[in-house]
């Protein structure tokens, strides 16, 4: 699977890894294990229902609390299941910029096609610090980087000039974009060649609309192939469909992403009781309430009743 910049945004935006991203969630066993038979198959059953790329370790996929081996061991199951067919893009960004390069390369040598590189968090670097951390990882990786701007994890958003400057090294190709600043998107989008992908569900359409590439989505875990509908549509100009297909999600991704429960503890309940492979989440984070697990269930019906 190619990870070049297939096309510049005189023919349409680039995509380096794809465009139907989904944030995987990391199945564990009942007993807190990592279960790479439960990824195997979870990501072979994305993959078949739209899913042109797959995003191991990031914040759907627990990352803060899984080892350096077990990243590693789920970039080298998942492959295994999935071949070439689509790309597999690692997390590997920590506080650490030493210890993110340590994890590139092994993501890389363990067969991921590209990595995701949150923003350092907790010491809320200053925007010269952010740039030389990118910088090293990008220099020190065998694959390409796609940055992670999600300031309300991390502290610190990664400003609009520094985006800029750092759309000119060749090996920083990709933005998954959970900034929630429309306006400084659009400037970078504008001025650089640099793949958007959308990372939080309810912005899909309108950043697709303003040159962006796709998405990496956390509710493409349950529902890959509404997600997907919604880039194919507004990509065969048919955007009233495609508005009509955001507009489905709306109730369930409300009430996946904005409870107060975090994104990895619904996607991994409504799992469960899809008979898909999750488990429970790792300690800090616990299982949700029941209740809230009928309510995501019953938010998935209408939703999948809706389409048939």
């Amino acid at each position: 699977m190619t990870t070049d910049r297939q096309t510049t945004n005189s023919e349409g935006p680039p995509t380096p890894f794809g465009r139907a991203l989904c944030a995987m969630v990391t199945p564990f066993t009942e007993a807190g294990a990592l279960d790479l038979d439960g990824a195997q198959r979870l990501a072979a059953h994305l993959v078949a229902r739209g899913c042109d790329g797959l995003v191991l370790s990031g914040t759907t996929g627990e990352s803060p609390t899984t080892s350096d081996a077990e990243k590693e061991e789920l970039v080298r199951a998942v492959r295994a299941a999935v071949g070439d067919r689509v790309t597999l893009v690692a997390g590997v960004g920590t506080a650490d910029t030493r210890h993110t390069v340590d994890l590139a390369r092994a993501a890389a040598e363990a067969g991921a096609d590209g990595v995701l590189v949150v923003t350092p968090y907790y010491s809320r670097p200053p925007q010269d610090a952010l740039e030389f951390h990118f910088r090293e990882v990008a220099d020190a990786s065998d694959v390409p980087v796609m940055l992670y701007d999600i300031p309300g994890r991390t502290g610190t958003a990664i400003a609009t000039d520094t985006m800029l400057r750092l759309a000119e090294h060749p090996g920083i190709v990709a933005v998954k974009d959970c900034s929630y600043d429309l306006l400084g998107t659009q400037k970078v989008l504008s001025r650089t060649d640099l793949a958007y992908y959308a990372g939080c569900d309810e912005q899909i359409l309108a950043l697709c609309a303003v040159g962006a590439t796709g998405y990496v989505s956390t509710v493409a875990n349950v529902v890959p192939g509404h997600v997907r509908m919604i880039l194919d549509s507004y990509a065969a100009g048919a955007t009233r469909e495609a508005t009509a297909a955001q507009l489905g999600l709306t109730d369930l991704i409300d009430r996946m992403m904005n409870y107060p429960l975090p994104g990895t503890v619904t996607t991994k309940s409504l799992l469960t009781s899809l008979d898909l492979p999750a488990g429970p989440p790792r300690p800090p984070l616990r299982r949700a309430p029941r209740e809230t697990t009928d309510q995501l269930r019953s938010a998935y019906d209408r939703l999948t009743s809706a389409l048939t």
